[in-house]
């Protein structure tokens, strides 16, 4: 029988015997137990899952009361009011919900599943990899349980970093991306509170704020058939140009072999996994960055920019509230910095505030429906470059007269597409630019 590789480890830290029956089959019955729910995918999202409620369950998760419900839907409710000649784009909500830490991670997996897939896939892949061919044979199902390891260690590191974010998100949409159910409009009440005592506000008015953020992304991710799609392309296109640190797995699977108890799935959250990623120096991966980046600079520059607009003579703290948001996004918290250094990717919009400038530029020379028509397509939208003259853009001479009537509500417009699927301009031509 081969050795177990690097001391993996029983329950209280010591390595089975290899020529002991019993111990060998207690040590590949609870391995087998721990990587059982790996699931079809390249992560153990059940592991994630469970990390995650674990870490929640130490830190406090606070039940949403009936009152913090009912602020929620009224605070939810006013914010789209205050919207409404804000912007030309209509209400995008359907439901308005209050979640607990636990729910937001619950509701919002499916699109981690998207983001985060691609990536771990990568470093599963190459684990199984850093066995030689001429030992894969000798090895047999030690060879799988590699690679069913690598995901083990990716979902005990992704609860970890699901677990902090969701005790820091303050809404569904608090990061830019569409993360919920689609019309679902969802506050956090007890991160909420947590942020308003931190920056000495009145709870009413930071939990209004919040509406109305959430409110501004429904109505962009609602009605913006291809937005979606769009940005969560973006991020996979980035993740498929990530290169994988060998280097850095192998010290993670000895790390693993000698420290993971199988009878504590958290131990797999114990295992650093930084530095595995690394961004691609190459045009093609600099392109697809800089589309991600613009993209979320261009959703956040907008939700900024209609909110302060439409809270503005209405919230004593507006301006201290949105310098506040401002820096917020484009700082990022620990949370989000540690989910940065686990999949190689930051969700900052680094342009916040040139993207803010510039709608407000278009605000001023276009009007709020001129402004809003941009959305009708992503040709239409400002570039990375643009960012430079706002001015410059917001006065550019183009026909948008039919797109200033566009019915924001009426179903059409380009069609969302999956993730990785490639866009499709209205004429079907492969070349050129429609800005023309």
């Amino acid at each position: 029988m081969p050795d177990i590789p690097f001391g993996f480890a029983l329950p209280g830290g010591q390595p089975p015997d290899p020529n002991d029956p019993a111990q060998m089959q207690q040590f590949m019955s609870q391995l087998q137990h721990l990587l059982s729910a790996s699931g079809s995918g390249p992560v153990n999202w059940d592991l994630a899952r469970q990390v995650a409620a674990s870490q929640l369950a130490a830190a406090g998760d606070p039940a949403v009361s009936p009152f913090d419900r009912n602020a929620v839907e009224e605070a939810l409710r006013l914010a789209d009011l205050w919207l409404e000649p804000a912007s030309a784009l209509p209400s995008g909500i359907q439901t308005s919900v209050a979640w607990n830490r636990n729910e937001w991670i619950y509701k919002t997996l499916d699109v981690w599943r998207k983001l985060c897939d691609p990536v771990a896939s990568r470093m599963v892949g190459a684990m199984g990899d850093l066995v030689p061919p001429e030992a894969r044979a000798q090895l047999g199902p030690m060879q799988s349980m590699v690679a069913t390891l690598g995901g083990a260690l990716f979902g005990g590191q992704l609860g970890q970093a699901l677990g902090s974010l969701a005790a820091e998100v303050l809404s569904a949409g608090d990061i830019g991306l569409p993360l919920g159910p689609a019309g679902t409009a969802a506050l956090v009440p007890a991160n909420i509170r947590a942020y308003g005592e931190g920056l000495e506000l009145p709870e009413d008015e930071v939990r209004l704020y919040v509406a109305l953020r959430e409110a501004a992304h429904q109505r962009l991710f609602q009605h913006v058939p291809w937005l979606r799609g769009h940005v969560l392309s973006a991020v996979e296109m980035y993740a498929a140009g990530i290169k994988v640190n060998r280097e850095a797995i192998e010290e993670a699977i000895e790390e693993a072999m000698g420290r993971v108890d199988p009878t504590d799935p958290e131990s797999m959250q114990a295992i650093a996994l930084e530095g595995i990623f690394t961004p691609e120096d190459s045009p093609a991966q600099k392109a697809s960055l800089a589309r991600l980046e613009t993209a979320l600079a261009l959703v956040e520059g907008w939700v900024c920019h209609v909110v302060d607009s439409a809270a503005s003579g209405r919230l004593p703290s507006v301006v201290r509230l949105g310098e506040a948001f401002r820096r917020r996004r484009a700082a990022g918290g620990p949370a989000e910095q540690t989910f940065a250094a686990l999949v190689g990717l930051e969700l900052r919009p680094r342009r916040l505030r040139e993207a803010a400038a510039l709608w407000a530029a278009l605000t001023e020379h276009r009007g709020i429906a001129g402004r809003d028509a941009l959305w009708g397509h992503p040709d239409l939208l400002p570039s990375d470059d643009d960012f430079a003259d706002p001015v410059a853009f917001a006065m550019s001479e183009w026909d948008l007269s039919d797109l200033e009537s566009f019915d924001f509500s009426a179903p059409g417009g380009p069609e969302e597409k999956a993730p990785g699927e490639p866009e499709r301009r209205p004429d079907d031509t492969e070349d050129g630019d429609s800005r023309s």
